[in-house]
């Protein structure tokens, strides 16, 4: 459809409901015929005037407020660029053809910002629900005119409730969406590592809130045949634990290359994550693979323990070298470091506690569910092992928490 062949004024004009435009002063610029029907002003009447040059307070009432707070309302949104839906208002109108007649009246306003090429608030746009009638029929004559107020107040509220809810799914939809991107982007890519089959996965949580700072690293070490394979978990959610976690990761990978083992990279990080906002508790572990001999030397800041697999389904759980997490002590001691030795054929696995934990659940339980299905399928190669893991330890729903995993063939 061509643009321009919409008649725009006609169909502001037809609007239904009473809408008028107005400008960042408060003055009005146009109004659609509801609005000029039920408030009883023409558009000359209208356009051109201050809003409440043409609507003043109920002189004879003290206690009105309602200019008031529509222009502080009508200015927020000049200021933050943002819609304001307003809790319900008295505001009384004087009778055009009987001046000094004021009739009770009852609105629910809402006034958006209209913005201009620049992202500048040009115009607000003020629609209003007249409820008086609603008000008069709830409280029947002689009725209790506070108990007709608050049962309107409560109508309006849950209607703006409903649109709060609304704009804060769709915030938090924007986040999520954020989130996931620069997560990505952070994460590596899926590769072979000196030609050994390397597996990698990562699963977000399920719902808009749960983004999280999971992350994982393979790496080629300075010397020898030799990788660094890590996995981390920053504490929190969306974009904050996301930037986090990629400050975390990109110092891990850059320290591993000229550490002396797995402790000294996690040494190096532990002091660097002191100064970085948002990294306490954060757990990581850290693996650095020798296939010239055959050796995984690692360690762990609180993290849960990496699996071998050795090729008779025997399953070691590398817990020998654990830690507490990033920044949990005033003073930084060395960290502990283990060694252990596999044969051709056996596999690494590194994951995340997604992959474990559920509430109520003793952890030992997904560990033993973790072994079981690593076990049973130890045959298939990384990519199908992968698969199957999550298949069978992830929720049908998906998990709460995120999940990373790593398998590497060795």
């Amino acid at each position: 459809m061509d643009e321009k062949a919409i008649d725009y004024e006609a169909v502001f004009q037809r609007l239904p409901g009473m809408v008028a435009l107005l400008t960042r002063e408060l003055v009005y610029v146009d109004a659609n015929e509801d609005f000029q029907r039920l408030s009883g002003r023409s558009r000359d009447q209208l356009v051109g005037r201050y809003i409440f040059d043409v609507f003043p307070d109920n002189p004879n009432d003290p206690t009105a407020t309602g200019m008031r707070d529509v222009r502080a309302s009508m200015l927020r949104v000049v200021a933050t660029g943002e819609r304001d839906a307003m809790a319900l208002q008295r505001y009384d109108v004087e009778d055009p053809l009987h001046p000094g007649r004021w009739e009770e009246r009852y609105w629910s306003p809402i006034n958006a910002p209209v913005c201009g090429p620049d992202g500048r608030v040009e115009y607000v746009l003020h629609r209003v629900e007249e409820v008086s009638e609603l008000i008069r029929l709830r409280g029947g004559a002689g009725g209790d005119s506070r108990a007709r107020v608050l049962e309107a107040e409560l109508y309006t509220r849950a209607r703006e409730l409903q649109e709060l809810n609304d704009r804060l799914r769709q915030a938090h939809a924007r986040e999520r969406e954020v989130a996931l991107a620069l997560q990505e982007a952070m994460l590596p890519a899926r590769r072979q590592v000196h030609n050994h089959r390397a597996a990698v996965r990562y699963r977000p949580a399920v719902g808009a809130l749960n983004v999280c700072g999971d992350w994982y690293d393979l790496i080629d070490l300075v010397g020898g045949n030799r990788i660094g394979v890590s996995v981390g978990d920053v504490v929190g959610h969306g974009l904050v634990a996301a930037g986090v976690m990629g400050q975390l990761r990109s110092a891990l990978s850059a320290t591993s290359r000229v550490a002396d083992g797995p402790a000294h990279a996690l040494d190096v990080l532990g002091r660097y994550a002191h100064v970085v906002d948002g990294a306490e508790s954060a757990t990581v572990v850290t693996t650095f693979i020798d296939f010239d001999a055959r050796t995984i030397s690692y360690s762990s800041a609180g993290h849960p323990p990496p699996v071998l697999v050795h090729p008779d389904g025997r399953v070691e759980f590398l817990d020998r070298a654990t830690d507490t997490p990033l920044d949990a002590r005033p003073d930084p001691i060395p960290r502990p470091q283990a060694v252990t030795t596999y044969t051709s054929g056996a596999t690494l696995v590194l994951y995340t506690d997604g992959l474990i934990e559920r509430r109520r659940e003793d952890i030992d339980t997904g560990l033993g569910r973790l072994a079981e299905a690593l076990v049973r399928h130890r045959t298939s190669d990384p990519e199908r092992l992968a698969d199957a893991v999550l298949l069978e330890l992830l929720p049908p729903g998906g998990a709460t928490d995120d999940t990373a995993l790593i398998i590497v063939r060795l």
